[in-house]
């Protein structure tokens, strides 16, 4: 709103040869009143595109919350499953009872937040299937976590009845259980770091 006004004072206020007629390339002669001083009014032509809203459902929250509660509570169960699962392989069928109660109770502990972490976990990456900060991130943590998913179902469901009697099975069923806690945490600790909120 400035600029138009300072232009007029300016073209007002200049010297009175101004008015004459302003010859353009051609030599013909135009009738409107050339400033010394003209000032080039353009208008702001970039189109800024604005971030696109995306909606979740009311229990992503809910469900993020369950979700990260678990994966804190998986940290405790994996060192006592590992501490009962030691006992069981070093001792075998003469480990104390600690260790051999406490190892299924801790199983069946792992199983349960394992099975509420996948199903929170899968049900929000699907709700924030239209999200793209982050998704990258959020299918990479998925892809581990399933992977140790199948890791430990294997280890439990087919390996551990073995276990209890065969040496190579049990040495089988702790690689495997060690290497699933591994993947486990690496997925878990990546979106610790990465976790922006």
């Amino acid at each position: 709103m400035l600029a138009p006004a300072f232009a007029l004072l300016l073209t007002l206020a200049s010297p009175s040869d101004t008015s004459r007629a302003a010859t353009d390339t051609l030599g013909t002669s135009s009738s409107r009143l050339v400033s010394p001083l003209a000032l080039e009014i353009t208008e702001d032509t970039t189109v800024r595109r604005r971030r696109k809203a995306v909606e979740v459902s009311d229990w992503y929250g809910r469900r993020l919350t369950i979700h990260r509660i678990g994966a804190y509570a998986m940290i405790p169960l994996f060192a006592f499953q590992a501490s009962a699962g030691n006992e069981l392989y070093q001792k075998g069928s003469g480990a104390d009872a600690w260790a051999k109660t406490g190892h299924r109770v801790g199983a069946t502990g792992l199983a349960t937040v394992f099975g509420v972490n996948t199903v929170t976990g899968l049900w929000n990456l699907w709700d924030s299937r239209a999200v793209p900060q982050g998704r990258t991130k959020r299918t990479l943590h998925t892809l581990l976590m399933l992977a140790s998913d199948a890791g430990f179902t294997y280890a439990g469901v087919h390996l551990s009845e073995k276990a209890e009697n065969d040496a190579g099975a049990r040495s089988e069923h702790r690689k495997l259980a060690y290497a699933s806690m591994g993947t486990a945490l690496v997925g878990t600790g990546m979106m610790i770091i990465w976790r922006k909120d």
